[in-house]
């Protein structure tokens, strides 16, 4: 070791340290010797050191004992353990317990050699420890700081939306009835749909990840609200399986279930009639998730043109597209049923 250490040595044998003390003392070494483990447990508790050797040969309170008894002052420093056994058992109970390095004991200087080498090992040991207590503390304030900032992003972007949303709405309020206000409600409703990641996204401690199950009640809510009216009751029904999903995922998904929920309640029953809404969502297995959306209603017929603009099937392929799948209508069914399978 090249700096002078202040090292507690703890051995029954008198010789032996004597002859430990004299020798690291020789090479600049502050020894303080223990003739017992709770003398060097005292020690410990009252002054500083930067090593401690133990023995495992004592009477009353052994090397292990010991050296539990030093692992639970605070701040114990690195402890190499001694024993004149080579038994292997002997220094996997002392690693195990906490020892940093183990010597065999001899005599002379290789003695000594050898717990030199030792002592640069656990102290080497210990710098790494600490350089790596200290680069994952800065790791969790940066990633602290880091989800803090994203947090601040999505409440933005959240706020964002909602007045382009309020503006949009507000527009198609001064608007005769037609195609040109259905469009901008449509137009509101898909806004609606991704600011509701977003706003999901700063309320919750995950920054990247949207709770599905939290999310789709959040959304079905407003769609339930939207368009169900005394004149035209609909019921929308949602079973829905906690797991979580990447937000650009979640957005792509929020926007085919709009499409395909307004769809089904603005041309799945005649006006006037009540009509019902599934919407089902859940893990498949564990790499992919599955979507389910039906009605009870009229059906589509085969090769049929999309009713209205047509702007909602081609927004839905495009995020099935991007969800790498592909949205699949079975055609036995007597209403419309729509599902897709999707990676997580």
């Amino acid at each position: 070791m090249h700096l002078p250490r202040r090292i507690l040595y703890v051995d029954d044998d008198a010789g032996t340290r004597r002859l430990v003390e004299k020798l690291l003392g020789r090479r600049g070494h502050n020894v303080v010797p223990a003739e017992s483990g709770a003398e060097a447990v005292s020690l410990a508790q009252a002054e500083k050191f930067d090593l401690i050797a133990v023995d495992h040969y004592m009477p009353g309170m052994d090397g292990l004992e010991t050296l539990g008894e030093l692992r639970k002052i605070a701040g114990c420093p690195p402890v190499v353990y001694v024993t004149g056994s080579e038994e292997s058992s002997v220094a996997v109970a002392a690693l195990k317990a906490g020892a940093y390095e183990y010597v065999v004991k001899s005599t002379g200087d290789d003695f000594v050699d050898l717990l030199e080498r030792a002592f640069a090992h656990a102290l080497q040991t210990e710098r790494l420890k600490a350089e790596k207590a200290q680069a994952e503390s800065e790791l969790r304030a940066a990633n602290e700081r880091l989800g803090v900032l994203l947090r601040e992003v999505n409440h933005r972007v959240a706020n964002s939306l909602q007045i382009v949303s309020t503006m949009i709405g507000m527009q198609a309020r001064v608007l005769p009835g037609g195609a040109a206000r259905e469009a901008l409600d449509d137009t509101q409703r898909r806004i609606d749909a991704i600011a509701q990641v977003h706003r999901n996204l700063y309320a919750s401690d995950d920054v990247q990840s949207v709770a599905v199950d939290q999310y789709f009640d959040a959304l079905i809510t407003e769609l339930q609200h939207t368009w169900s009216t005394p004149a035209a009751p609909r019921v929308i029904r949602l079973s829905v399986q906690p797991f979580e999903l990447q937000a650009e995922k979640a957005v792509s998904l929020g926007v085919i279930v709009n499409e395909l929920v307004s769809n089904a309640c603005k041309y799945a029953y005649s006006n006037g009639a009540p009509g019902e809404v599934r919407v089902e969502l859940g893990l498949d297995d564990e790499r992919h998730f599955r979507l389910l959306v039906e009605d009870d209603g009229q059906g589509m017929e085969a090769g049929a043109a999309p009713r209205g603009t047509g702007m909602g099937s081609k927004l839905i392929a495009a995020m099935a597209r991007s969800l790498s799948s592909e949205l699949v209508y079975d055609p036995s069914h007597a209403g419309v049923r729509a599902t897709l399978r999707a990676p997580v």
